[in-house]
């Protein structure tokens, strides 16, 4: 019995998230850019970031250790309440291209918050605004 329970709450799970990403309401809500800053750590270094998430997609611009400073391009996938992101950049002080990878959660109507790691500016957290 026990497979049977562990079956039906995968298909459960994968049900729900095929009805997040085909809900037409979630393209209306991203009309307006939704900004946000991200304080993080590597190396025992501190990094800073700033975005904004439009239509799907952000944009984010980062600086990290011996001030090495550059822009990721991020896809975000828009779930109810909770948007998973991936994403590549490049990082001119050190000619290198990141990859990073998060998610951002709702808190509230105009509040999100978030965590992330990036391959140059290691692990962050995030705290955003919905307008």
């Amino acid at each position: 019995m026990k497979p049977l329970v562990i079956k039906t709450l995968i298909t459960s799970i994968t049900s729900i998230g095929l009805l997040g990403l085909f809900n037409p309401n979630q393209a209306s809500a991203q009309l307006i850019p939704e900004p946000w800053i991200a304080v993080g750590s590597k190396d025992s270094a501190i990094t800073y970031a700033g975005g904004v998430k439009v239509f799907g997609f952000g944009l984010e611009v980062g600086t990290g250790k011996d001030g090495v400073t550059g822009t990721d391009v991020l896809k975000f996938i828009n779930l109810p309440f909770i948007s998973p992101y991936f994403g590549v950049g490049y990082y001119s002080t050190k000619q290198e291209v990141s990859l990073s990878g998060g998610i951002h959660v709702e808190t509230s109507k105009h509040i999100f918050i978030g965590a992330g790691y990036n391959s140059v500016r290691g692990f962050n957290g995030q705290i955003g605004i919905k307008l």
